[in-house]
C-alpha cells in the first residue's frame, strides 16, 4: 500500500509539516541544553546532565494518572494547542535568560521540570491524535511516519544547534525552538475539523483514573512490553549523556562535532522508522530484533576506538531504538480499545520516559566515575535483558494479543 500512504490525508499532511518544523526546534533545544549544562554551567559534569533529564522526563511518571485521563476525556486538538503553547513560551523564556547572561544551573533545572510537566500531558495525546488524523486503517503507518519526521528533525536539529551555538551562542537555539512552536500551532488551527476521525470519548466514571492500570495488568502481552520499555527507557535511552560525554571527554569534540554525532544517531532512527512504515502490521518478534540490535549497537559504541567508528555505531543504535520504540507504540495502540487508548499510551510514555529519573543519574554517575564507555555498557545490558524478556514472552506464548 506504500510507505507514505498516510500522506493521502489532507489533515495528516497539514499536521506533518507543522510537527516537522517544531521537532527540529525541539532537537535544537535538547542539544543546546545539554551543551549549556555540560560545558558552560558545570565543569563537564555528566551527573548534572542526568539530573536535567530526570527533571524533564520525571513528570511523565509523576503525572501519569492525570495525563492518560486527559488524553481519553478531553478534546485532543484543543489540549495540544495548550500544551504546545506552554512549551513554546518556556523555550523563549530560557532563551532570554541565557542571552542576558543571568542563567544558572538551577534555572535550567526549573525550566526542564516545567517543560516536562507540559510534555507529560502533550505526549500521550499527541501519539493517539494520529488516529483522528488518518483513521484505524493507516494508524500503524502514520505512527511510523511520525517517527520518521521526529528523527529527520533529530538529524537536522542538533547539527543546526551546533552551528548556532558556535556562531551566535546557546541562547539563540532556545529562541529558535520557541519560534518553531508557531508552526505546529498553526497546523492545529488549519486542520479540517470535520475531516477528523474522532472516536467516542471515555465516560467519566469513578475509578477511571486507575482503569488503565487494571486493563494493562490483565494483558500479559502489554505487561511484557512495559517491562522491556522500562529496561531500555531507564538505562538505555540516555543518549544526551552517552553522546555528550563521549564527544567531550573521549574524542574532545567541539559543539559542531557534538551536534554531528547526535545527527548521526538520527540516520539510524530514520532508517528504523521507514522500515516500520513499510510493514503492514507490527509483530512482537520485531521487539526482540529491535532490543538485540540496540544492545549490540551500544556494545560497539562502547568499544569504538575513534570518533567516526563511534558515529557508525550510533547509526546501528538508532535502527534498533526506533524498531523497538515504533513497535511498542503500534502494538499497544492497535491492540487496545479506542476508549482506553489514551490511558494505555500514557502508561507507555510514563514507563518509557518516567524511568529516566532513576536511570539518568545512575548512568551519569557511571560516566563520571568509571568513564563514558562503561555508561554505554549499561545501555548495552538493558537491550540484552529486554531481548531476554521478549524471548520468555514468546516461548510462553504470552505475546498473543486479544485483538489486532
Amino acid at each position: 500500500m506504500g510507505i507514505f500512504r498516510s500522506l493521502r490525508s489532507v489533515n495528516y499532511r497539514i499536521w506533518a509539516v507543522g510537527a516537522l518544523v517544531s521537532n527540529i526546534g525541539t532537537w535544537m533545544q535538547r542539544t543546546a541544553q545539554d551543551w549549556l549544562v555540560l560545558t558552560q554551567l558545570t565543569p563537564h559534569n555528566a551527573s548534572a546532565v542526568g539530573i536535567v533529564m530526570a527533571l524533564q522526563f520525571g513528570p511523565q511518571l509523576l503525572l501519569l494518572p492525570w495525563t492518560g485521563f486527559a488524553a481519553d476525556h478531553y478534546d485532543k486538538r484543543k489540549l495540544l494547542i495548550v500544551t504546545q503553547g506552554v512549551m513554546g513560551v518556556l523555550a523563549l523564556m530560557l532563551g532570554v535568560f541565557t542571552l542576558t547572561g543571568i542563567v544558572q544551573l538551577w534555572h535550567v533545572y526549573v525550566f526542564a521540570f516545567l517543560s516536562g510537566c507540559a510534555s507529560a500531558f502533550d505526549a500521550p495525546v499527541r501519539q493517539i491524535f494520529v488516529a483522528d488524523l488518518v483513521g484505524e486503517a493507516d494508524l500503524s503507518n502514520a505512527i511510523a511516519l511520525n517517527s520518521t519526521s521526529f528523527n529527520m528533525a533529530r538529524m537536522i536539529g542538533p547539527a543546526v544547534a551546533g552551528v548556532t551555538i558556535a556562531s551566535v551562542g546557546t541562547g539563540w537555539a532556545f529562541l529558535l525552538n520557541g519560534a518553531s512552536f508557531f508552526a505546529v500551532l498553526a497546523s492545529l488551527f488549519l486542520l479540517r475539523v470535520s475531516g477528523l476521525h474522532t472516536s467516542l470519548r471515555a465516560l467519566r466514571t469513578k475509578g477511571s483514573l486507575t482503569e488503565g492500570l487494571r486493563y494493562v495488568w490483565a494483558r500479559p502481552d502489554l505487561m511484557a512490553i512495559l517491562v522491556m520499555l522500562f529496561l531500555i527507557g531507564t538505562f538505555g535511552m540516555n543518549f544526551p549523556i552517552f553522546i555528550s560525554t563521549m564527544a567531550v571527554t573521549v574524542f574532545h569534540a567541539d559543539a559542531r562535532g557534538y551536534g554531528l554525532l547526535t545527527s548521526t544517531l538520527a540516520i539510524g532512527t530514520i532508517a528504523g522508522a521507514l522500515l516500520a512504515a513499510g510493514r503492514e502490521r507490527p509483530h512482537f518478534k520485531s521487539l526482540l530484533y529491535g532490543a538485540l540490535v540496540f544492545g549490540v549497537g551500544c556494545t560497539m559504541a562502547a568499544i569504538a576506538p575513534n570518533y567516526w567508528l563511534f558515529a557508525g555505531a550510533l547509526v546501528i543504535i538508532g535502527v534498533g531504538a526506533l524498531t523497538f520504540s515504533n513497535t511498542t507504540n503500534s502494538l499497544m495502540q492497535l491492540t487496545t480499545e479506542p476508549a482506553m487508548r489514551g490511558r494505555v499510551i500514557a502508561l507507555r510514555v510514563g514507563v518509557a520516559l518516567g524511568g529516566t529519573p532513576i536511570g539518568a543519574p545512575i548512568v551519569g554517575w557511571v560516566a563520571d566515575h568509571l568513564g563514558p564507555r562503561w555508561a554505554l555498557a549499561v545501555g548495552a545490558a538493558s537491550g540484552i535483558l529486554a531481548a531476554g524478556v521478549a524471548v520468555y514472552t514468546m516461548t510462553r506464548k504470552l505475546d498473543r494479543p486479544k485483538k489486532i
